[in-house]
């Protein structure tokens, strides 16, 4: 289980063996329940804290998790249970299969979890509903429920099909770029009735994923994977009830032309029978946020939106008062002529009338990130946002009526503390802080009344102290005016550092529209031993396309993807090589997925300073990628793909030249099982170089997915790419003993 005071990790990429001397995480996920807090301690134990009273108890000692091999864990409403996996198997980014057993904290006896008439079953999912002990799993794609540990499973839905129908599950599409969650289900919140989705894979082209190790011949693993274009996913969403006989219902989607195919991108329970659901057409320029009557099937609309560009963050949870009221959601807002900013908007149903107020509680240029919690007693509502700067994100709160005021709460936490995030107990009397960053990343409590400090959870001492006595890299930030935008470039400078040195320079490229590699957070990757074992400079930069400056900046690359990123990194380094300490004949790049993709196009662009790069999984051609992400920045392929052939890197015209790769080192890594950028990109790219004779060339990991989950490869992988930029950066010989004779004589 991820904590907040776990590392920044991205894509494919995970910890080397310096990052793992700076475990800076608690064990295991912070829950509250009532003012009490869950957690796993650094130690394995699960703790229940009381922050009123500071009593803790030890609920599920670390020896239960080693007698059980246990890696992930559960615990039952009533906390008389714990749900322990085991034998865990991943799947795709969150989606995995485990076994699991029900583990009694006070008899201390356990019972395996298995459907009716089946033994040592790999189950989907398992987890407690909200009250006592009822619980769920899924078998096959279908759901299974008991009303308590010692009750017989039943099956509540059997239409699922391995592969094909998924139920209470994402399929693939759904699991990476629109829930971005294995789970499609949803408990009301007095465990009486659940919502689940049923996606149907059925008219979905395959793909095939083949398998070289293991056996005489090559195999291959088929599953659905909608490319832009093709045929999509189909989903239902269910209501049923549990008690008594069961009862489903489908919520029924708005009857409106616009939508047509669609996308279900958000579903939350506002009351036990009332569920908000946000609809959203295939060109996902059009959005229908709707409250569904759980009872009967039947959805009303309460907010609709429709832009030139795509919709952003559509998967976005709203916040409900405790009668379902008053609805908190945030949608882009137009600011004058600065474009539109994500901003809280409350509406409020008037009972016994159709009739809603919808009012604006924040308005800025800046964005607000998330919507945390209400507060009933006071009438204010919690958020995170941008307010004091786009790389920071601090907690606010804001009043409800009157002037709406507004207050920053972790402004004044101290320096080291700009990036966080928060949750609050259950009547919001306290709340618990991740502060990630820039300093070492810390857990703490709070309390709302006073805003003090009650509880430190993690401190991360040993990791200051670890870091005090090294040489770490410093951190600058520089302000970039970009076409009347004011941009951030971050600077990341070695130890020692002296302005009259000549340094490497790597220019980091990540991410992709709407995202931001340019933040506050504390992160140590393969980049921070480049910087610290080799002297590098790392350089980060967010420019047109990226996120939290407002829909202005980001719609820039509505149907030209590729374009202004590369035009702005160029941008960037341009302004970077003046420095006196740069060494401009020592610059490379990197980027993954679609940072792989601009570091391909900045390599072969005549403008580029660049001698070296390396793409992890890139994009080549949006054609052969996932339907939700190519259509939302390219629109639909048919009939016009000039979009798409403007932006490949397999077909653009002569104005991309991979011949000029030819004096440039080019490091293309790609695992050959991965799932969400399939090999394929890399091979037709590839057959594009060798025709222009260009210079390459090519690291595969056999078998691995795209997340890489086995250690052994992880480490590899990092060391490669460290070494491959040590390679690249490392100066001629003959210069580089010059440079010593220099020193000796400075030195004499």
């Amino acid at each position: 289980m991820i904590t907040a005071g776990a590392w920044r990790q991205s894509g494919g990429y995970r910890r080397n063996k310096r990052e793992e001397a700076f475990d800076c995480s608690l064990g295991g996920m912070e829950a509250w329940k009532g003012n009490e807090l869950l957690y796993r301690t650094r130690e394995g134990d699960v703790v229940r804290l009381n922050v009123e009273t500071m009593k803790q108890t030890v609920l599920v000692p670390n020896k239960i998790f080693t007698l059980y091999q246990a890696s992930k864990y559960e615990l039952s409403p009533d906390l008389h249970y714990v749900l322990l996996a085991y034998n865990v198997v991943p799947i795709y980014q969150h989606s995995f299969t485990a076994s699991y057993i029900i583990h009694s904290l006070e008899m201390l006896e356990t019972w395996d979890l298995n459907p009716p008439e089946v033994r040592n079953a790999k189950l989907q999912y398992a987890g407690w509903g909200p009250q006592g002990q009822q619980l769920i799993f899924i078998f096959e794609n279908n759901i299974y429920y008991r009303a308590t540990v010692e009750k017989r499973s039943i099956r509540l839905v059997s239409s699922g099909k391995e592969g094909v129908i998924f139920n209470g599950l994402s399929d693939w599409l759904y699991e990476e770029e629109i829930f971005q969650s294995h789970i499609a289900h949803w408990w009301s919140p007095d465990g009486a009735r659940l919502a689940y989705a049923t996606i149907n894979d059925t008219l979905v082209p395959k793909m095939e994923l083949p398998t070289f190790t293991g056996s005489l011949y090559p195999m291959g693993r088929e599953y659905h994977y909608p490319k832009a274009g093709e045929e999509n996913p189909v989903i239902y969403l269910y209501v049923v009830n549990l008690n008594g006989p069961l009862h489903t219902i489908e919520m029924r989607r708005p009857e409106d032309q616009r939508i047509g195919e669609y996308y279900i991108t958000m579903v939350k329970w506002a009351t036990s029978t009332k569920l908000a659901v946000n609809w959203l057409n295939r060109a996902q320029n059009i959005s229908i946020l709707t409250l569904c009557e759980a009872t009967t099937g039947v959805c009303t609309k309460k907010h609709e939106d429709e832009s030139v560009g795509w919709l952003h963050r559509q998967n976005e949870a709203p916040v409900f008062s405790r009668d379902g009221l008053k609805l908190f959601f945030i949608r882009a807002l137009p600011l004058g002529g600065s474009g539109r900013f994500f901003h809280i908007s409350m509406s409020i149903s008037q009972p016994n009338t159709s009739t809603d107020t919808l009012q604006t509680v924040t308005s800025g240029k800046w964005d607000v990130t998330r919507v945390l919690a209400f507060s009933e007693d006071t009438q204010q509502i919690y958020f995170l946002s941008t307010e004091d700067d786009p790389k920071r994100r601090h907690l606010y709160s804001a009043d409800i009526v009157g002037t709406f005021n507004r207050r920053c709460i972790s402004c004044d936490f101290n320096d080291s503390c700009g990036y966080v995030s928060a949750t609050f107990s259950h009547n919001t009397s306290y709340f618990l802080v991740n502060c990630h960053g820039p300093g070492v990343p810390s857990v703490r409590v709070y309390s709302t009344l006073d805003k003090k400090k009650v509880y430190d959870l993690e401190t991360n001492q040993e990791l200051q102290n670890k870091l005090d006595s090294m040489q770490m890299p410093k951190v600058e930030y520089r302000d970039v005016e970009l076409e009347g935008y004011a941009l951030t470039m971050q600077i990341v400078k070695p130890a020692g550092f002296v302005n009259t040195g000549h340094y490497p320079l790597l220019l980091f490229v990540d991410g992709t529209p709407g995202g931001q590699v340019v933040s506050e957070r504390f992160q140590v990757d393969w980049t921070t031993a480049l910087a610290s074992s080799f002297g590098a400079i790392v350089l980060r930069f967010d420019g047109r396309g990226s996120g939290f400056h407002g829909t202005d900046l980001l719609h820039k690359v509505q149907h030209r993807l590729g374009m202004y990123e590369e035009k702005d990194q160029l941008h960037a380094l341009s302004i970077i090589s003046k420095e006196p300490y740069i060494d401009n004949t020592r610059i490379g790049v990197f980027g993954q997925v679609y940072g792989g993709y601009i570091t391909s196009l900045l390599l072969s662009s005549e403008m580029s300073p660049l001698k070296c790069g390396a793409a992890l999984s890139p994009i080549t051609d949006f054609e052969l990628y996932a339907s939700a992400f190519s259509e939302r920045y390219l629109g639909l392929p048919k009939p016009d793909r000039r979009a798409y052939e403007m932006a490949s890197l397999t077909e653009r015209p002569s104005s991309y030249r991979p011949s000029l790769f030819i004096d440039k080192k080019f490091l293309i890594v790609h695992p050959t099982a991965d799932e969400k950028v399939h090999f394929q990109h890399t091979a037709r790219f590839i057959s594009r170089l060798i025709n222009e004779k260009a210079n390459y060339s090519l690291q595969i990991y056999p078998d691995e997915g795209h997340y890489i989950h086995n250690e052994a490869t992880r480490l590899h992988l990092s060391q490669s790419l460290v070494n491959f930029f040590e390679e690249c950066f490392r100066l001629p010989e003959k210069l580089f003993e010059e440079e010593l004779e220099d020193e000796s004589e400075e030195e004499g």
